[in-house]
């Protein structure tokens, strides 16, 4: 057997079946491999992964449970799909797990119609502040079927005030208290989100798609240990895993979640997924997953230190998790669209975004956001990112010189020739 990302027979009959979308993968395996990577929400998966994406199981329709499906010959998506649960409830310590939600929205969405009512009030974090669309924003079928109220952030701090919170709460009277985010560089209290919600005779659910990686391998709280009742977690971003969603909640909600799941919102999971999430979960549980998830915190603090000294603005100050805020039009004067194009001519993705009470519109808003998941998960450490701080501070203060551009993008591409990207090097080069 080989050791690549893909079958070489199956590419072969790719390149000659359909060389448009062949070449289109090609290119991308070369921008990945050539590119450092630091969006927050993304990074590289397992190689055990991309051969179970690939794999028989993506022929199974096995709409149902384990012991409940609707069809035959579910032996084995039976073993796995329960595999998957149990390590998941092992690695997050709760006592019940779903995995079959196909996205992060989708989870999110299935756990409202499952403890709440259309009309009911869910408090979550401002959009422009920090939080996320599934968390309510308007332009989100939720926001007709729920009212929502939103906590922001304190200027020019960039923290959460907790007794504003509370207000909050005690004049809303939501039925749900979300604590969860998408540009948020700090962690939660949430024994204090937990005390507010018992007050005012809430749930409270945590979303950790972004942490999910580093809540499993220790580096971060777990939300579960504070007696919230119901946690999300995607799958494809600091898990390293397929792209997907897991719901973990008490015992109490395991019938309400699972029906509003299946099938209150979807119908067959998608087997290979569920097989990907199972074999991830168990690589979840290694040292080597604990030592990963520490250093993307280290990777982070490193880089935020490196950015400050170079004069850079950072929102909050710094960071507590895995990813940061710049603001790019206080610190270098321009808007974040300019920063993230011109970062990304030198081989750096990451995405611009908004910063708490942002003058800008979204597409050119007043910072950029970004993070070290993907570096880590490359094997990348303290020295590439101080390397890294450099480089983005001399493309902040000149995105406009061509000539460095040029210049660092050459820099950039060496770092990456010194840390493939797990599981697609080996099948590149074979391939040249």
């Amino acid at each position: 057997m080989t050791n690549f990302t893909y079958s070489e027979a199956a590419l072969d009959r790719l390149r000659a079946s359909d060389s448009d979308v062949f070449n289109a993968l090609m290119r991308e395996e070369v921008r990945q491999s050539e590119g450092i990577e630091l969006i927050p929400s993304e990074s590289y998966c397992f190689p055990e992964v991309y051969a179970l994406l690939g794999s028989v199981f993506n022929n199974k329709y096995a709409e149902g449970y384990p012991g409940r499906r609707y069809y035959g010959g579910q032996e084995n998506t039976d073993a796995i799909e329960t595999l998957a649960r149990d390590r998941a409830k092992n690695v997050f310590r709760a006592e019940h797990a779903n995995v079959q939600p196909l996205s992060g929205c989708a989870m999110n969405e299935a756990v409202y119609f499952a403890l709440l009512q259309p009309g009911d009030v869910i408090l979550g974090m401002d959009l422009t502040h920090g939080g996320h669309l599934s968390h309510g924003h308007p332009v989100t079928n939720m926001f007709k079927v729920f009212k929502y109220v939103r906590y922001r952030t304190e200027i020019p701090s960039g923290l959460i005030d907790l007794e504003k919170v509370r207000q909050i709460a005690l004049e809303t009277k939501p039925k749900l208290i979300i604590c969860g985010h998408s540009s948020y560089p700090r962690e939660y209290d949430y024994a204090g989100f937990r005390k507010i919600a018992d007050e005012v005779g809430a749930l409270i659910m945590a979303d950790v798609s972004h942490m999910g990686g580093l809540i499993a391998g220790g580096a971060l709280k777990n939300p579960l240990d504070f007696g919230f009742d119901v946690m999300t977690t995607t799958t494809h971003k600091s898990l390293r895993g397929p792209r997907g969603g897991i719901i973990l909640c008490k015992k109490q909600h395991a019938s309400a979640i699972d029906k509003s799941v299946f099938p209150g919102m979807q119908g067959g999971p998608h087997m290979h997924q569920i097989a990907a999430m199972a074999t991830m979960l168990k690589l979840a549980q290694t040292d080597d997953y604990k030592a990963y998830a520490a250093q993307v915190l280290t990777n982070a603090q490193v880089l935020a230190q490196a950015l400050l000294a170079g004069g850079a603005h950072l929102v909050t100050g710094g960071t507590e998790n895995h990813l940061l805020v710049i603001n790019t039009a206080t610190g270098f004067g321009i808007t974040g669209d300019i920063a993230e194009k011109a970062l990304d001519k030198v081989g750096i993705t990451l995405n611009k975004n908004v910063i708490p009470d942002d003058p800008n519109p979204p597409m050119k808003p007043s910072g950029i956001r970004f993070g070290t998941p993907a570096a880590t998960s490359r094997g990348m450490g303290e020295g590439e990112m101080k390397q890294l701080a450099n480089i983005m501070l001399q493309v902040l203060r000149a995105p406009a010189d061509e000539a460095l551009l040029a210049k660092l993008r050459e820099e950039t591409r060496a770092m990456c020739k010194r840390f493939p990207v797990p599981g697609i090097e080996n099948g590149k080069e074979a391939r040249k």
